[in-house]
């Protein structure tokens, strides 16, 4: 085989049914649109390698009426393209011919170019997630919606095993919220069980200090995005008063400064969600960024299919991650691919069952 090659890209769209109505901040979600990228060559037909392009509604940067358009555009223009035999010229090709505001088909191309290289077998680069079979720790996640489903969910989640739970926040009455926290935090000590919160930005700017301190009497390990992002003053201030730690999510996204963003607000976390920020060479960056301030992190992924979250699942594995990152979503369709991806007592696993290939 030649040191280059060409890949003739398609893609097959899918709309996927959650199995519950799944509350948001951005309302409540049914379904989700998942689009699979398929790459084959000429020089080996029978190779069929797999990415995964799933802007989130509301929140991608490319989340947009002709998406799909635009899909299809970019990627006739990169079945013209050559490419090398070689991770890095090839992470670094896609980020020169798709547009940073393109973020969920980037990472969608990156999959499916590196799984090419290593064979069409869903492998993207060494790790022990897929080498070793090596799992991860991840945390259980509870859907917002009224008391009774959010209390059910965390009965569910605290029978399965878990560790680690995070709970979105922001959609109920937060007084109700605290009861559910003081709920777990009765059972468990912050030693038996991690609690982190979400709330997407629901807090407002005058509120918030007050309610984290409120959070701060459960232990909380962690709060994401406690105001709207792009309030870089309050922010800040935030970052540096607050009793507990914050962990900046929809800050990151569309963001080209990285460095400005990460000294400027002083965060003790970020979290790391490839589909929104740029795949994968984009979310090393900020890995790297990251802990040469002495910031933490971990990756979650964003709602996609089975295909997108083995990818986040292997590039979260190749950091060899010691604390719960946030993988949990594979159980979330009823039509979801089938795959070797096995969920069991808090922690996500590459297990012996064969792929079911994208129709």
């Amino acid at each position: 085989m030649s040191d280059s090659f060409q890949i003739q890209f398609s893609y097959i769209p899918r709309t996927l049914q959650f199995r519950f109505d799944a509350g948001t901040s951005r309302g409540v979600l049914k379904t989700r649109e998942v689009y699979w990228i398929k790459a084959v060559s000429s020089q080996n037909p029978e190779k069929v390698a797999w990415g995964e392009a799933a802007p989130l509604i509301k929140l991608s940067p490319d989340y947009r009426n002709d998406f799909e358009d635009v899909l299809a555009a970019t990627l006739e223009k990169l079945s013209r393209q050559t490419w090398e035999l070689d991770e890095d010229s090839i992470l670094h090709q896609v980020k020169r011919q798709v547009h940073f505001e393109l973020p969920s088909i980037r990472f969608g191309v990156e999959m499916a170019l590196l799984d090419w290289i290593h064979g069409g077998k869903k492998k993207f680069f060494p790790n022990s997630f897929y080498d070793q079979k090596a799992p991860i720790p991840i945390n259980g996640l509870i859907w917002m919606g009224d008391r009774e489903f959010m209390l059910e969910q965390i009965d569910q989640k605290l029978k399965e095993g878990f560790s680690c739970i995070k709970m979105k926040i922001g959609a109920i009455d937060f007084g109700q919220e605290l009861e559910l926290l003081k709920y777990i935090r009765q059972q468990f000590s912050k030693d038996q069980i991690v609690l982190r919160v979400d709330a997407n930005g629901a807090f407002s700017t005058q509120e918030a200090l007050h309610k984290l301190h409120q959070l701060a009497e459960f232990d909380i390990h962690s709060i994401e995005q406690p105001i709207r992002a792009g309030q870089w003053d309050e922010m800040r201030k935030l970052c540096r008063e607050t009793p507990v730690p914050i962990a900046l999510d929809e800050e990151l996204i569309g963001m080209k400064d990285k460095e400005t963003l990460l000294n400027t607000l002083k965060p003790q976390h970020i979290i790391l969600k490839p589909t929104l920020v740029g795949g994968i060479l984009e979310t090393r960056n900020w890995i790297s960024l990251a802990e040469n301030l002495g910031i933490g992190w971990w990756m979650t992924s964003a709602l996609e299919s089975n295909i997108g979250l083995n990818a986040i699942s292997q590039l979260a594995s190749a950091y060899n991650p010691s604390i719960p990152q946030g993988l949990g979503t594979g159980k979330l369709y009823h039509n979801n691919l089938e795959s070797p991806l096995e969920i069991k007592e808090g922690y996500i696993r590459y297990g012996e069952q064969a792929w079911q290939n994208p129709t």
